[in-house]
């Protein structure tokens, strides 16, 4: 008889009928994917490995065996925070996909502020004919903010379509071809040269708030920010505050404090924001769910767990 693996999930609409339907046929020959409260409580007990997207803690905590959870996103930072340290371990969903998806998505982003299209925007709706002066991609620096597997991708991505691309990371790291700075002490030279900055770090502790009152007060008058990694990590009001005085020029927000972003926040009025509703990057279900089922039958057939979550790091 197959093992039957859990799938707790908060996720709604489209995006849950997509994995109902993904993940048995990824898994088939190998497990029984089973809603969780579809669950008998033999099934609850028996479980030892889960699917988790946007859990319930509380459900998670209900199945009392669980030795680690497979998510189905590579950020993890509810599950860390949420779960107790001596709960199950935690897996990030690793997709070479997601790398691609999001490198294109920060390309085009990064390609819509270089270009200057909210201003052309602001010009149509005004009913403006003028043409603004345009620099070449090596006249341009684009500093990534977070150089793990996505903001690598991204950053390489960027420089080959000929920007001047800067990386920068908690510790230090090398990229072919790009200069790269880590700290605290060298974020201030990265925010200093960058005309577009790329947020992709994950959230945690040393993270929150990095990008509050005192790191805008150093970034390049003018320069625009792309926000794709985690809300918290930007303070709100000080970026407000920012872009009303003209330090930030415009702002790509893809992720905030609270999603979905409420009806009556500044963000969505404002003349220098875009948002953006939490698609950047989003999981591929195919391949996603292809790499799922290996790494459960991987475990189910050797007892083997991939790579897991620090939770001192948070990631």
């Amino acid at each position: 008889m197959m093992p039957v693996i859990p799938f707790v999930s908060e996720v709604g609409g489209v995006e849950r009928k997509a994995w109902k339907d993904a993940l048995p046929e990824a898994l088939s020959g190998i497990a029984q994917v089973k809603a969780f409260d579809d669950l008998t409580q033999v099934e609850r007990e028996k479980a030892t490995v889960a699917i988790v997207a946007n859990p319930d803690p509380t459900k998670v905590a209900s199945l009392p065996n669980l030795v680690w959870v497979q998510s189905l996103w590579a950020g993890v930072e509810r599950l860390v925070a949420e779960l107790p340290d001596t709960g199950p371990q935690i897996v990030r969903l690793a997709d070479p996909q997601m790398a691609e998806t999001m490198s294109e998505a920060v390309l085009a982003w990064s390609l819509y502020l270089h270009r200057d299209m909210p201003a052309y925007m602001r010009q149509q709706r005004d009913h403006v004919w003028q043409h603004h002066l345009l620099k070449t991609p090596q006249e341009v620096t684009i500093g990534v903010l977070g150089i793990g597997e996505l903001g690598s991708a991204s950053a390489l991505r960027l420089k080959a379509n000929g920007f001047n691309v800067l990386g920068w990371s908690r510790s230090r790291k090398t990229l072919e071809g790009i200069e790269t700075f880590a700290g605290s002490i060298e974020l201030d030279t990265v925010l200093a040269r960058s005309d577009i900055l790329v947020l992709l770090m994950p959230l945690t502790g040393d993270t929150r708030g990095l990008i509050g009152k005192q790191s805008l007060a150093s970034v390049k008058p003018g320069a625009k920010l792309i926000n794709f990694a985690r809300g918290p990590i930007v303070d709100t009001n000080a970026l407000l505050a920012a872009l009303d005085d003209g330090r930030v020029g415009h702002a790509v927000l893809d992720v905030f404090d609270q999603e979905p972003l409420a009806k009556e926040h500044p963000f969505w009025s404002h003349p220098e924001v875009t948002v953006l509703p939490h698609i950047s990057a989003p999981t591929i279900t195919s391949t996603a769910s292809a790499i799922v089922a290996q790494n459960i039958k991987q475990y189910l057939e050797t007892g083997s767990i991939p790579p897991t979550v620090d939770r001192q790091r948070g990631y």
